[in-house]
């Protein structure tokens, strides 16, 4: 505003009129103060007197130095007007000197408007003062106190840093953001250098209480001092988490196994009323959200979903929770290959064992050879497997079937080599033995050459019902001689010489001919306990088969039922 108009403002027209008409000198004394005044306002603004465009530089300042000399001499002058003015009348000199203070005032003014504008201060120290003078952090943000605090929340899962299973304990690392409007962190950009966003401590202003339900542990989480404000109010906290929270972890389906772990967030204090909480962004975005995620580790993350919901307590308020189920998969090929692998490998090795002869002891030792080399592996792999309280993995029980089927498979072949190995001391086969296994199990087994095995030896069974006491056998070899000596008689053999008197034999033909009687007798046993073996033989032979087939049926149905669970664990 022009000086002229702030003495206005001040003095009546009627009053302005009357001095300037009574003491022309005062009417000089104003022209010439204004006139100073606006050339004063002039040089602070830039301009100079007399100069023109096109000038060269030296010119202009000659031109400035001369202007400004008169603009001196000027000033001399109006000096002694108002000394005149003043000498000439008391109340017109206390009038002029009023205006001569107003002068001043207006120029001290006008300075310091111009030093708040062009900024002593920094802007930010200034906006930042302005909101934290006094601020009440311990109050919520609301002008309004029925008026709720909506807090907007999004996580982002950065990596799954370990599973306990033991402990039922899960560890996350996790980008936590959190958006609120607080009410008495509001500016006019304009008045603050257009300053849109500013940072502030997180520790003097008011934060909401939201806390993770399953926290078991403090993790090791950096400390992130600040926040940002926007002009409307806006809040934005934003800051990673390392998460150890509780996980009910069923490892059943180990190492094909999908674990959902929740993060519950809410409000440990205050209820719905005073602090709800939302989702920042939209559900489909969240689930599906990987571009943080380090994907180089044992675990997969699947999705994310979310899900808000109230919570009550019987007796108490609702609080406002939001739940995130965060569903990952173990990645099953390092186990595949150092668990599974071996132990497939041990049972092909078993199965391969029962083509050795069944007669022979080296099929005895090669299965206590794989037995043992199980329970070394079963030992060495005991640290690898998850350890709980509440259940066994299927893969434990697959170890487990493995050892009985290995134990099975040795008592199978101890069982055939005891009936294959001295069968001199064995009695015969019982006939519905012979029935049942050397009939009837080689059809069902589809055995080609089955003649061999049907009891077709008659001389056996004879020689099986004689009896064998040595009386009966020496009566029955003599009754041979003798109808041995009258065949030959009627064949027409040489007459022997004189034969003794009826009822005596020579000595020498009663030792010949019970040496020639245990010859005999010894060729029957032998041939007697070699049927008896062979026999023996058959039927273990086909009891081997028997047993070899059941079991390889027992072990690929159940190879075939872990494949097929496990397959579709792992592409559920």
């Amino acid at each position: 505003m022009p000086p002229l108009m702030e003495y206005n403002n001040l003095l009546s027209p009627c009053a302005i009129s009357k001095l300037t008409s009574s003491h022309p000198s005062v009417l000089g004394f104003m022209r010439q103060l204004f006139l100073s005044e606006g050339r004063i306002e002039g040089r602070e603004k830039g301009e100079s007197w007399g100069s023109r465009k096109g000038e060269p530089a030296e010119e202009n300042q000659k031109t400035q130095s001369y202007v400004w000399s008169r603009w001196e001499e000027e000033q001399r002058k109006t000096a002694t007007l108002w000394i005149k003015a003043m000498t000439s009348s008391v109340p017109w000199a206390f009038l002029a000197l009023l205006l001569f203070t107003f002068k001043f005032q207006s120029e001290a003014s006008r300075k310091g408007n111009k030093t708040t504008w062009n900024g002593t201060k920094p802007a930010l120290l200034q906006l930042s003062d302005y909101l934290l003078t006094h601020y009440k952090k311990g109050v919520r943000p609301v002008q309004d106190w029925r008026r709720t605090t909506n807090v907007a929340i999004d996580v982002m899962v950065y990596a799954i840093l370990s599973v306990d299973e033991k402990n039922q304990v899960l560890t996350t690392y996790i980008w936590y953001q959190q958006h609120w409007i607080d009410e008495f962190l509001r500016w006019n950009p304009e008045d603050f250098d257009n300053i849109t966003q500013l940072s502030l401590p997180t520790e003097s202003i008011w934060v909401p209480d939201i806390l993770i339900n399953e926290f078991v542990d403090m993790g090791k989480s950096p400390d992130i001092p600040y926040v940002y404000v926007r002009s409307h109010g806006e809040v934005k906290n934003l800051k990673p988490i390392q998460v150890v929270t509780a996980c009910s972890l069923d490892i059943y389906n180990f190492p094909f196994d999908v674990q959902n772990c929740s993060l519950t967030f809410t409000s440990w204090l205050h209820n719905i009323r005073d602090i709800n909480i939302s989702l920042w962004r939209q559900p489909e975005l969240v689930k599906f959200d990987k571009s943080v995620f380090m994907n180089q580790g044992e675990w997969e993350l699947l999705y994310v979903l979310s899900q808000f919901q109230e919570f009550s307590v019987e007796g108490s308020d609702s609080y406002a929770e939001m739940k995130f189920y965060v569903v990952i998969r173990r990645r099953p090929l390092f186990y595949a290959v150092n668990l599974l692998l071996p132990s497939i490998f041990l049972m092909v090795m078993d199965i391969v064992g029962f083509y050795l002869p069944p007669d022979s002891g080296e099929r005895v030792s090669f299965k206590i050879t794989l037995l043992l080399g199980y329970s070394v592996f079963l030992i060495i792999v005991s640290d690898t497997l998850p350890a709980t309280a509440i259940g066994t993995p299927l893969i434990g029980v697959y170890f487990v079937v493995c050892m009985a089927l290995l134990v099975i498979s040795l008592t199978e072949t101890i069982l055939i080599v005891r009936l294959v190995h001295k069968q001199d001391l064995q009695p015969h086969v019982p006939d519905w033995v012979k029935r049942l296994v050397l009939e009837r199990a080689t059809i069902l087994l589809c055995i080609r050459n089955r003649k061999k095995f049907y009891p077709s030896r008659t001389q056996s069974s004879e020689i099986s019902r004689r009896p064998e006491d040595d009386d009966s056998t020496d009566k029955q070899n003599h009754y041979g001689c003798e109808n041995l000596r009258e065949f030959e008689r009627a064949a027409g053999a040489r007459p022997a010489p004189a034969s003794p008197v009826p009822g005596e034999s020579s000595p020498v033909a009663d030792s010949i001919l019970q040496e020639i009687a245990a010859i005999r007798q010894f060729l029957e046993k032998r041939d007697e306990f070699r049927d008896i073996a062979r026999e023996w033989l058959q039927v273990g032979y086909v009891l081997d088969v028997l047993l070899f087939r059941a079991y390889l049926v027992a072990v690929l149905a159940y190879s075939i039922t872990l494949g097929t669970l496990w397959s579709v664990w792992q592409y559920a």
